[in-house]
């Protein structure tokens, strides 16, 4: 089976023990997690889980199905790259002396839009944002000019190509749906 690399979104209430809730869900169908993004989102109250995986279409569509059974997740969706606008950063600390030994340092900062941050006699900090494909190209030519101290990369942040949030709608909806039981009552 070819496993496709995809995107989960979940929008949850901000309650403690939940992202080991929603990581247990990944341990029990035997999926690694590539990366794991935790933040509030624009809507108070409502935290986003941007989390990736390599796996099918039909093990994704029962991960989100156990996901949304959680009682304090909102909404669960996945997504592939082509539905998504997605990002990284990365963090390069190269040792100066070497880097600035080499002419082709700083043609490597240019032609992958990165920028250096940070310079002291002893190391330098460069910082690229982008795609995980540049992030680990530029990670890799840096590597072959012998400099690279250290590495470090984010999880992907990523929002959908269409322009509404279904947890917005949803939000709605609930909201609604409440109104109209307060009503009854």
């Amino acid at each position: 089976m070819d496993k496709t690399l995809y995107t989960l979104i979940v929008h949850s209430e901000n309650i403690a023990g939940l992202l080991n809730q929603i990581t247990a869900v990944f341990t029990r169908q035997q999926i690694n997690i590539e990366s794991l993004n935790v933040s509030a989102s624009s809507i108070k109250g409502v935290h986003k889980y941007t989390i990736t995986a390599w796996t099918t279409q039909d093990v994704i569509e029962k991960v989100v199905k156990q996901i949304e059974k959680k009682i304090d997740v909102l909404q669960a969706h996945y997504f592939t790259d082509s539905e998504i606008y997605q990002h990284e950063i990365a963090l390069y600390k190269v040792s100066t002396p070497e880097f600035q030994g080499n002419p082709m340092g700083s043609k490597l900062i240019r032609r992958y839009s990165a920028r250096i941050v940070e310079v002291n006699p002893v190391f330098s900090i460069v910082e690229k944002n982008g795609v995980s494909e540049d992030i680990t190209a530029l990670y890799e030519e840096l590597r072959g000019l012998g400099c690279v101290l250290q590495f470090v990369r984010s999880g992907r942040v990523a929002i959908t190509t269409s322009c509404f949030e279904r947890v917005n709608e949803y939000l709605i909806q609930r909201e609604e749906k409440y109104r109209q039981k307060k009503e009854e009552a």
